[in-house]
């Protein structure tokens, strides 16, 4: 139990039956870069149960908060979704991860692609005020099912913009882009449907993607990073290797090799 912390439970925020969040205390020893994920879990049976969880909150905040799927018979899920207030979480004392804008060349647009829970990473990100630094322009677009799945999406448009600090930075280069496969919502459709037929960059007002100054992000399903991470290979963009080197776009390579 060395390698972990116990946190406790500070907050639980269900947006559907198949969706919740949470947050929880933060040892302060604890560290992470914007983008990175640790391992979370409960003790089972006297045993840590873990899995890997990207962190949703940005690395100035004083508490930590995680987004998570609820699956019926889930080793962690089945259990993670029915805790409360006041309960206890493990948390490992290492965070890490490849999905981090240090490993992205310098560039004019930055986009984020996102679907279910693949948007936890991508709420620190846009919440660290060097990725407006380093960006004209941070294009977010989420994918999903049901509009309902769209966690976040009223915080991002609403609250988000009217942010002290980064109220401002939000209002002018942000661009939240949200997407619905299975009910009529404003954006229909895959968001890889989205790119292909260029209605992306006609709803955003931006030009199609070039390697010569946009950059990416991927975080979601296999079947959508594999498929997104195509589509920019073949429009000769260069993914990072990880461990320091900057290419055109980054993948969490770890959710992909598990």
């Amino acid at each position: 139990m060395a390698a972990y912390n116990e946190e406790k439970i500070t907050s639980v925020t269900h947006w559907n039956d198949t969706l919740f969040s949470f947050t929880t205390t933060r040892d302060p020893s604890f560290r992470f870069r914007n983008g990175h994920f640790v391992m979370i879990g409960l003790e089972v049976d006297g045993k840590p149960l873990m899995r890997a969880y990207s962190v949703v909150s940005p690395s100035y905040e004083d508490h930590l908060e995680f987004l998570s799927i609820k699956v019926p018979d889930g080793p962690l899920t089945s259990r993670l979704q029915h805790v409360r207030v006041g309960d206890g979480l493990l948390v490992g004392q290492k965070a890490t991860g490849t999905l981090v804008i240090d490993d992205l060349r310098a560039g004019r647009h930055l986009y984020c692609f996102s679907t279910g829970t693949g948007l936890a990473p991508f709420m620190s990100i846009i919440r660290d005020p060097d990725t407006y630094d380093r960006f004209e322009k941070v294009v977010l677009i989420h994918g999903v099912r049901l509009v309902s799945e769209l966690a976040y999406g009223d915080y991002i448009k609403n609250e988000l913009t009217a942010h002290e600090f980064l109220g401002e930075m939000v209002r002018d280069q942000l661009i939240y882009y949200p997407t619905v496969t299975r009910e009529a919502f404003t954006h229909t459709g895959r968001l890889t449907t989205a790119i292909e037929t260029g209605q992306l960059f006609k709803d955003i007002g931006l030009p199609a993607l070039e390697a010569a100054h946009d950059r990416a992000m991927i975080c979601g399903s296999p079947s959508m990073l594999k498929e997104t991470a195509q589509m920019l290979d073949d429009r000769g963009f260069v993914i990072s290797p990880g461990l320091g080197q900057p290419g055109d776009y980054v993948i969490e390579r770890a959710f992909v090799e598990r």
